[in-house]
C-alpha cells in the first residue's frame, strides 16, 4: 500500500524541466483513483539532493509566453499532488531549493535529514515563488516567518526546519544517504493498519477545515463523519474491536 515516487535526473540535480512535470502528473494522476494505494513518499533517488527547483537552464531558452505556462504546469502539477486523497509523505534528504521545497509543502508530513537545505530563494532571481510557495509556507510556519525567509531567500538546515515547524521530523543522515525516506517509510508503515475509507476522509476534513472559520469547519467534519458510518471497514474495525484482533480492512 506504499507508493515511492522517486526523483532522478541526476544530472540537472532533479531541477523541474517540462518532462519531468509531465511524468510527475501522470505517476500522480494514476495514484488518484487506485484504491490499493494508502500512502504516498516523495523522495530523491539523487545522493544529496532532493529537488533544486525549476531547471534554469531550460528556461533561459524560452520565450516569455512559454516562461507563464511552465510556471502554470508546474503549479498544477504540484497542486495535484496536494490533493492526493491519501497521506503524502516528502523525504528529503538533501537540498531542496525553490521549486523542490515547493514540491515539499505540497505533501501533508516533511521529514528531513540534519544536513538537508532547504529554502524559497526565488527573490535572488528577482522573481517570486509561483507554485504554491507564497501560500503554502505561511500556513505552515506563520506569515511573519515565512515572508523573512522569501524576502531574505535564507536557507535553513534540517535542525533549524524541524525548530521552526517547516518539517515535522528531523534525523541525521547515515552513510547510504537515505535517512529521511527510512524514516519517512516508517511512518507509513504506521499509517496502514488504519482504515483506508477514514483516512482518505480525514485528510479532506482537515484540508477543508483549515480554509474556512471553526464552525463551518465543524459541519464539514461532521459531514465527512457520516461518510465513514455505512463503510463496510467501520462494521469490521468495530468487530475486530470486540474480539480484541487486528482489523482486516478492504478500503469499503
Amino acid at each position: 500500500g506504499i507508493v515511492v515516487l522517486g526523483l532522478n535526473r541526476s544530472h540537472a540535480k532533479n531541477a523541474l524541466n517540462k518532462n519531468l512535470l509531465k511524468m510527475m502528473s501522470k505517476a500522480v494522476d494514476a495514484l488518484k483513483s487506485d484504491k490499493k494505494v494508502r500512502t504516498v513518499i516523495f523522495r530523491s533517488e539523487v545522493p544529496g539532493i532532493f529537488c533544486a527547483g525549476a531547471d534554469l537552464k531550460e528556461r533561459a531558452k524560452m520565450h516569455s509566453s512559454e516562461v507563464s505556462s511552465f510556471v502554470s504546469k508546474a503549479r498544477a502539477t504540484i497542486n495535484e499532488m496536494a490533493n492526493l486523497p491519501v497521506p503524502t509523505i516528502a523525504a528529503i534528504d538533501g537540498t531542496a531549493l525553490g521549486g523542490g521545497l515547493e514540491l515539499a509543502l505540497a505533501c501533508d508530513i516533511r521529514v528531513a535529514a540534519s544536513s538537508a537545505k532547504m529554502g524559497l530563494v526565488e527573490t535572488k532571481l528577482a522573481i517570486i515563488p509561483g507554485a504554491g510557495g507564497t501560500q503554502r509556507l505561511p500556513r505552515t510556519i506563520g506569515v511573519s516567518l515565512a515572508k523573512e525567509l522569501i524576502f531574505s531567500a535564507r536557507t535553513v538546515d534540517g535542525e533549524e526546519a524541524k525548530s521552526i515547524g517547516l518539517i515535522s521530523h528531523v534525523v541525521e543522515q547515515n552513510e547510504a544517504g537515505d535517512a529521511a525516506y527510512r524514516r519517512a517509510l516508517a511512518l507509513a508503515r504506521e499509517f496502514l493498519p488504519q482504515g483506508p475509507v477514514a483516512m482518505r476522509v480525514a485528510k479532506l476534513a482537515i484540508n477543508q477545515g483549515m480554509e474556512v472559520d471553526l464552525v463551518t469547519g465543524l459541519a464539514i467534519e461532521e459531514a465527512c463523519y457520516a461518510q465513514t458510518i455505512p463503510t463496510k471497514d467501520r462494521i469490521e474495525g468495530l468487530l475486530a474491536f470486540k474480539e480484541k484482533r487486528p482489523p482486516r480492512y478492504k478500503g469499503e
